[in-house]
């Protein structure tokens, strides 16, 4: 399975090109390449031919299969309109046992959504079929689980109300936001549901987005995200503050979530801990409750 492993492993280092948009055309594409195949059971007989015929009807049903639902269509390859590529091997380790490595990769995300091993017993038509029929629908539910949201987290801000910070206190203060949006970045990309866009220079042209009017969609828009993120740490006291984030549509600015701390206890280096709380608990999980 090592050989396997290596062939699936290199195709996450391709440069795989944007996410095709399937509002371009009504059925998602699907690229597929045909797999693998590799015997080392050692048995005397040959059985290459055999091998071919069985994983070429493999292919064909594969393709048949994802085809015939209404929700995709087959591309010639992820250059060619593709939203998805399908990719994996097929290894003979014994008479009787066989194993498939499948993989499904979101082009536009780069990312894989589905990274599986199977085994099946037997090495005849019927078995080859069987096989085919449970991979296919590995491979459906896989495609049928949804993209991420792409998403421009922007630098969060510092409201100081206490009008104490200058010089080495500002500096420390941008560390400590830094640290803050790097954290909440993260939170949101392991949650599965998020792909985070980078800002670069359009969020150091944007100055105070907490008071723009929800500017900061437009500008998320342009990025190529479908929401945007601001979010504001209110400094009280040297030792309380708050937390708050909005979270915006990028093509109608209409607001979808926020959320706010209330007051905090802390010195500056707990406002990251605090804002993954947050956004943890009032975007991540209220997302995926029912």
């Amino acid at each position: 399975m090592r050989r396997i492993r290596l062939i699936l492993s290199a195709f996450l280092f391709i440069v795989l090109p944007t996410a095709y948009s399937p509002a371009a055309a009504e059925a998602i594409g699907v690229a597929m390449d045909d797999f693998s195949y590799t015997d080392t059971s050692a048995e005397p007989a040959n059985q290459t031919a055999a091998h071919e015929r069985r994983l070429s009807a493999f292919m064909a049903a594969l393709r048949r299969d994802i085809g015939a639902d209404g929700r995709y269509r087959l591309a010639p390859s992820a250059q060619d309109g593709a939203a998805f590529k399908v990719i994996g091997g097929i290894q003979k380790t014994s008479t009787l046992v066989q194993w498939a490595k499948v993989a499904v990769i979101d082009v536009g995300a780069k990312k894989l959504v589905m990274d599986k091993l199977y085994t099946f017993r037997g090495d005849n038509d019927e078995s080859w079929e069987r096989a085919e029929m449970f991979v296919s629908r590995e491979v459906m539910a896989a495609l049928a689980t949804p993209a991420p949201v792409a998403l421009a987290v922007f630098e969060f801000e510092l409201e100081d109300t206490t009008a104490a910070s200058a010089g080495a206190s500002a500096t420390s203060d941008a560390s400590y936001l830094a640290e803050v949006t790097g954290s909440v970045r993260e939170a949101l990309v392991q949650s599965g549901r998020y792909r985070i866009v980078d800002v670069g220079g359009e969020a150091a042209k944007a100055q105070a987005l907490r008071d723009c009017g929800g500017c900061e969609a437009a500008i998320a828009q342009k990025l190529g995200a479908d929401q945007s993120l601001i979010g504001v740490v209110r400094r009280v006291s040297r030792t309380e503050y708050t937390l708050g984030f909005q979270l915006r549509d990028a093509t109608t600015g209409a607001v979808l979530a926020r959320g706010d701390s209330g007051l905090r206890m802390g010195a500056d280096y707990s406002w990251k801990r605090g804002a993954v709380r947050l956004v943890s608990d009032r975007l991540i999980e209220s997302q995926a409750k029912p």
